[in-house]
């Protein structure tokens, strides 16, 4: 009576996209290891901020430092209720090299965080290797939090007290040693949890 495990395989259409996506990320990286910019953001579509809220949500963009473009996008629910809404800080994947916080993977993956949860979203910026050695990555991405600290660019509903940590792919690891360096911080009014 052995049973065999069902498999499972990705429809033909997503199989393709990634196949072409992979393609076009190889290509665009050089032997010296650098990368062709032009190619990598060839296949990074990028969605504009947006105060008329879509699916339910609106953002807006917020700078910190224009010399290193560190800037975030916070991504609001609308949703009626009285109660503060959680603030998720959120680190983008591509292995610390590809993508951004305005790409438009990312720009429907926080819109749905912020819809369904719901919660306040801070999709973080960072610069990409190779063009910015480590640490600054990780220098960017707790820059960020601590920019938080004092609410100011958030809405009145955020609740600083319930902040969480998140990344995706790679930036999981980004977001782990922000928390780690955020426990020997005493924030103003940010309590960060990790996930």
């Amino acid at each position: 009576m052995d049973q065999k495990p069902e498999t499972r395989s990705l429809p033909l259409i997503t199989r393709c996209k990634l196949w072409i996506l992979s393609t076009l990320i190889n290509v665009s990286i050089r032997d010296d290891g650098t990368i062709d910019r032009k190619w990598s953001d060839f296949v990074d579509t990028k969605s504009p901020p947006n105060a008329t809220p879509i699916e339910g949500v609106k953002s807006y963009d917020v700078s910190i430092d224009p010399h290193r473009n560190l800037w975030f996008r916070v991504y609001v629910p609308d949703v009626m209720t009285a109660d503060k809404l959680p603030v998720l800080v959120f680190y983008h994947g591509g292995g610390f090299a590809f993508y951004s916080l305005d790409s438009s993977l990312y720009d429907g993956l926080c819109r749905r965080f912020a819809r369904m949860i719901p919660a306040i979203v801070v999709s973080a910026s960072y610069r990409l290797t190779p063009e910015h050695r480590y640490p600054s990555q990780y220098d960017d991405a707790f820059d960020v939090l601590k920019f938080l600290d004092d609410g100011k660019n958030l809405p009145k509903n955020a609740d600083l007290h319930r902040c969480f940590v998140l990344g995706d792919s790679a930036r999981a690891n980004l977001g782990h040693h922000v928390c780690i360096r955020s426990s020997h911080i005493r924030f103003q009014q940010l309590k960060v949890h990790s996930t």
